[in-house]
């Protein structure tokens, strides 16, 4: 079970005695999204899309709930010892793969090494660097060993980037073409930018779903998906657009959940390279930028500006940090002291459908830095040709969505550490990012760590790789006899195990 572009014989058989049995008590829940995943390996990729598919087949050890805590996944306990290096886990000893295989440590300790090997390129690598062996001493104990304290260590297992997947996978080299976790559904068929098909897993330790499956439509245009769902072809629908989720209201029978996330909306710099590489030259794009009205025009206003840091417990005012407020004088005069009086061309690019606001974010962009002599050419692309030269850090600039996390280290060490796996996308690195960065990993005390990460917010901005933007909301829609979902600041569908359908 689990290999993708097959409906076996026995899944056939399955159906067509389920259609001829008694009426069951569980349906398919019929829903669309407009981008499809990219890539079925949950250590590799990197997409929202992908990330949304993969979190309802793989489990991590812990996940986050909807008010921002770890909870149990595949593991049931977990402890770090009083020296901060040694982080115990205990199993579920009801976690099971969907084909019925126990999940055992040594799953857990492969997906691990599997993860730091740097022939994976797996996308949260730099998260658990701090990990220097694994034991296995019980069929329910996993003992990770750490070179240091790591306070986000925790918070990094939660992420479908280090889901536990079964070690025999591995050695057959099978991930990303078959598909085999131990989470709330079962893939049985993925056909490209057009459907998948996803079983209940009977296997799942999570509990009875209330659902048999859901069937998958992807729809690129979010118009099309609004008159699916008026029409009754779809009952839940992951929406992008800001534009067609305000239409969702007034519909009658539908129903809109609009839930603040932790992602944000960037201006990335490639600051080694061309003018970009003059501190001046970065600063002064950031002056130049109105965030606000980049939100207004691009988001409809349906976000707020944001510093680096979008986790409620970190965040910095925006208002403290370095030239959050338009100022076009100041922004011309660093351009002439940097030598760029007259300006100069670069590229942006930016990725179509997702999200839905790129082109709109680029376009005002450029009207803006044309103010003070940037010549910006827009370049457009399909999203698995973004993310292939985002990954390389192929561009001049990039207007980016990034995933937020629950903790700042987790959230960006990958980008602004020396030893980050994605410091070649940051095209940007410096010793006080890196201290910082490693200082909040090993600090313990909440508020030396708040400390902390608000001076690499007021530096980061200083130093200017990066314009921050501002960050949106999540929203599903569905019709009235959709019940129980619940939505998180992490946008992840993980609340579609809650959903019943009723008539």
């Amino acid at each position: 079970m689990g290999r993708v572009q097959i409906k076996t014989i026995a899944s056939a058989l399955a159906i067509a005695a389920a259609l001829t049995a008694a009426p069951a008590a569980a349906e398919t829940l019929k829903m669309a999204w407009s981008q499809d995943a990219t890539g079925l390996d949950p250590h590799k990729q990197t997409a929202f899309a992908s990330i949304r598919l993969l979190e309802l087949v793989y489990e991590p050890l812990v996940r986050t709930d909807a008010e921002l805590n770890v909870v149990p996944a595949i593991a049931s306990s977990w402890e770090f010892s009083e020296d901060g290096k040694t982080l115990t886990f205990k199993l579920d000893p009801n976690a099971k793969f969907s084909n019925g295989d126990k999940v055992m440590p040594a799953d857990v300790k492969a997906s691990f090494k599997r993860i730091l090997d740097e022939a994976t390129s797996a996308a949260a690598r730099s998260n658990f660097l701090s990990i220097e062996s694994i034991d296995t001493p019980d069929d329910e104990t996993v003992v990770f060993n750490l070179s240091q304290p790591d306070v986000p260590l925790l918070t990094a297992m939660s992420s479908i980037n280090a889901a536990i997947v079964p070690a025999s996978a591995i050695e057959a080299g099978t991930l990303g073409t078959e598909t085999l976790g131990s989470g709330p559904f079962v893939l049985e068929n993925w056909e490209p930018n057009s459907s998948e098909t996803l079983t209940a897993n009977e296997n799942w330790a999570g509990g009875e779903l209330s659902i048999d499956g859901l069937d998958i439509s992807v729809l690129p245009d979010e118009t099309a998906i609004l008159a699916s769902l008026r029409t009754g072809q779809v009952d839940f629908a992951l929406i992008n657009d800001p534009l067609v989720a305000t239409l969702v209201p007034s519909n009658p029978g539908l129903t809109l959940d609009r839930e603040p996330v932790l992602s944000y909306h960037v201006l990335q710099l490639n600051a080694e390279e061309g003018a970009m590489k003059e501190l001046k030259v970065r600063r002064a794009i950031s002056c130049a930028i109105d965030r606000q009205d980049v939100l207004d025009a691009a988001l409809l206003g349906e976000g707020k500006v944001t510093g680096p840091l979008t986790m409620p417990a970190f965040a910095t005012d925006p208002s403290e940090l370095f030239c959050y407020t338009q100022d076009l004088d100041k922004a011309k005069a660093l351009m002439e002291e940097a030598g760029y009086a007259d300006g100069f061309s670069a590229k942006v690019m930016a990725a179509t459908g997702e999200p839905p606001t790129a082109a709109a974010e680029a376009q005002v962009i450029q009207s803006q830095l044309a103010e003070i002599g940037i010549d910006l050419d827009i370049e457009m692309m399909e999203l698995n040709v973004y993310i292939d030269r985002w990954l390389k850090g192929d561009f001049d600039m990039a207007v980016a969505l990034n995933g937020g996390r629950t903790d700042p280290y987790t959230m960006y060490n990958r980008y602004w550490t020396k030893d980050g796996n994605l410091n070649h996308v940051a095209h940007y690195i410096d010793d006080e990012l890196d201290t910082l960065m490693n200082e909040g990993r090993v600090e313990t005390d909440p508020a030396k760590r708040k400390e902390i990460f608000a001076e690499f917010s007021k530096h980061i901005t200083e130093v200017s790789p990066w314009v921050w933007l501002y960050t949106g909301y999540s929203y599903t829609a569905s019709t009235e006899k959709v019940k129980g979902f619940e939505a998180t600041p992490t946008g992840s569908l993980f609340g579609l195990t809650a959903v019943t359908i009723g008539e």
